[in-house]
């Protein structure tokens, strides 16, 4: 049982970017009715309008909703499966959009038994500096990765996460579990959203115009940051993101010790190591 039958009724909980492009995307690529859910009255006008929704979502629509998303953060995510799960169907399919899984893993778990519903944790790697639902578009997700935590879902429920996912424009929907997932979120994602943050707060940043190109823009890309959002997401992710910040620190201070030293031997090693690292895993 793969993606989503004519007709299913999917609700998105969030019309941000990720929750508002999955809307478009769905919308553009299937034939499922898509409501929405949102605190913000201006964006599911903005959203029926332009037709990214067939409409707001109310009590009856959840009562019949065959898959939801709940694209909001972590604790929100968790709050809204305790305050309305128990409304939701047999057999309807509960997802997420958060960034850490460990958490929510942990808190669906403790809700099990309270809703007829199925949880299947997700994960939609992408995104762009610039957030609401007036950044939202359709193909976000082309040729993006998708994590599923399935955290003991059946498997029809995770083939047709995994369906819908596809049909939104992901070119890979990867299983894993909570522990491993943020182990490597803290890796990929977050780390460098550290050092972009830490980066662009040298007093040079304020002079760069002139004298930056392709480095400078890599590097800093990611520090026009949701400070409220990340906060939680890295100290919800406290202990895996320590880890790679120390191991971070450690090899920085390495770069450190051969320029201090002038030792151009030892630092030839280094970025050799680096490069090798690198290409090989690119």
């Amino acid at each position: 049982m793969s993606g989503a039958a004519t007709g299913e009724k999917i609700v998105i909980v969030g019309l941000g970017l990720i929750g508002g492009s999955m809307a478009k995307a769905l919308k553009q690529n299937t034939d499922c009715r898509v409501l929405g859910v949102d605190i913000d009255e201006d964006v599911l006008l903005d959203a029926c309008s332009c037709g990214a929704i067939d409409g707001k979502a109310g009590k009856e629509d959840l009562q019949t909703a065959d898959v939801v998303y709940l694209c909001v953060y972590p604790r929100e995510a968790l709050a809204f499966a305790r305050d309305f799960g128990p409304l939701l169907k047999e057999g309807c399919i509960l997802t997420d959009a958060c960034g850490v899984k460990g958490e929510i893993a942990a808190g669906m778990e403790a809700l099990s038994g309270t809703g007829k519903y199925v949880f299947v944790g997700g994960h939609p790697m992408a995104g762009k500096e610039l957030n609401g639902f007036a950044e939202s578009t359709p193909g976000l997700f082309a040729g993006a990765s998708y994590l599923l935590t399935p955290c003991g879902a059946p498997d029809w429920a995770v083939e047709k996460v995994r369906g819908l996912a596809e049909k939104m424009g992901f070119g890979r929907v990867v299983l894993t579990d909570p522990k491993h997932h943020d182990r490597e979120i803290a890796f990929t994602s977050q780390t460098p959203h550290v050092l972009a943050c830490a980066y662009v707060m040298s007093p040079r940043c304020r002079e760069h115009q002139g004298f930056s190109a392709g480095s400078y823009r890599d590097v800093s890309r990611v520090a026009d940051i949701n400070g409220a959002l990340w906060s939680r997401l890295f100290l919800m992710n406290r202990e895996a993101l320590l880890d790679e910040l120390d191991e971070l620190t450690q090899n920085i201070t390495l770069f450190r010790e051969a320029i201090a030293r002038e030792d151009e031997y030892r630092l030839k090693e280094l970025l050799q190591t680096a490069g090798e690292i690198k290409r090989r895993y690119h």
